[in-house]
């Protein structure tokens, strides 16, 4: 049975701030713009990505991907990682997308690279060993909901706002929207919202298929983390994939010496419809 979400979530075993390559310009330390957390007791095998840039809004800037990426490859060794939550601890917003006064100042060159960067981070969640869960309490745009289509569940505040508002900026999504979205969403609606630059709420959201559920939000604004973690809590009981893959790799074995998977192997090559008898 899952347990109540009413009271406060039990953050335990924080894993400790990240080290960060910092930025040769930065004059000051700064608090670590990612911060990840395991949880402890029912949620055990629950780990957050805790997304903390709040002067900027979360925007993808240098250190912020920086540090997401060390925080991935060190978390894709972790076993003990059954579920990833991506979420915000900057209030009304989950990733406001790239860090545009940031890369004014970059080269031509630069900017090159930092984009390939970032499609490489995106990448990263994508490929991610275990089940991972976007929890969007606030504003998705441009890189931001590049990063909530690169997981894969979302979870939205009826309120969120959310879009590829990238051609309003005389720009194109560059960090693997364009290919996405229209996996999501279908082609012809997706260049639709990519050609308009249009934002959805959380609730237009749904209703296109966008993100699997839009929830009212609530007076702490974290209406969407709490139902991101009511599902992920579905998902633990689950085989996690080392598991899994061990057991087909049995159920494949004792199919090796069957008679019907030899049947079937002639079949092809005959050409011809197989016979099975359950052997």
């Amino acid at each position: 049975m899952l347990r109540s979400l009413a009271r406060a979530p039990r953050l335990a075993r924080p894993r400790g701030p990240l080290p960060a390559r910092r930025c040769a310009s930065a004059a000051a330390a700064r608090d670590p713009e990612i911060q990840v957390r395991a949880l402890e007791g029912p949620d055990t095998g629950i780990t957050e990505i805790l997304m903390n840039r709040p002067q900027a809004r979360n925007a993808l800037g240098y250190v912020f991907v920086s540090e997401l990426l060390e925080a991935l490859a060190r978390l894709r060794e972790d076993r003990q990682v059954r579920v990833l939550l991506f979420r915000s601890a900057v209030k009304g917003v989950f990733c406001a997308g790239a860090d545009l006064k940031e890369r004014e100042q970059m080269s031509e060159a630069e900017v090159g690279v930092f984009v390939q960067r970032l499609r490489g981070l995106m990448n990263e969640i994508a490929a991610f060993p275990a089940p991972t869960i976007a929890a969007m309490d606030g504003y998705a745009l441009g890189g931001g909901l590049e990063l909530a289509l690169a997981c894969d569940l979302r979870v939205a505040a009826s309120s969120a706002v959310m879009g590829l508002i990238e051609t309003t900026r005389g720009l194109l999504p560059g960090a693997g929207g364009t290919q996405r979205l229209p996996r999501c969403l279908g082609v012809a609606l997706a260049k639709e919202l990519i050609f308009t630059g249009r934002r959805l709420s959380g609730t237009q959201a749904q209703a296109l298929g966008l993100v699997n559920h839009a929830v009212a939000q609530n007076e702490e604004g974290s209406a969407a983390y709490l139902r991101a973690r009511e599902l992920a809590q579905e998902i633990l009981p689950q085989v996690d994939i080392a598991s899994g893959m061990a057991i087909e790799g049995m159920c494949y074995a004792q199919n090796i010496p069957t008679r019907d998977r030899r049947e079937g192997m002639a079949a092809f090559r005959e050409k011809r419809p197989p016979r099975f008898v359950g052997e």
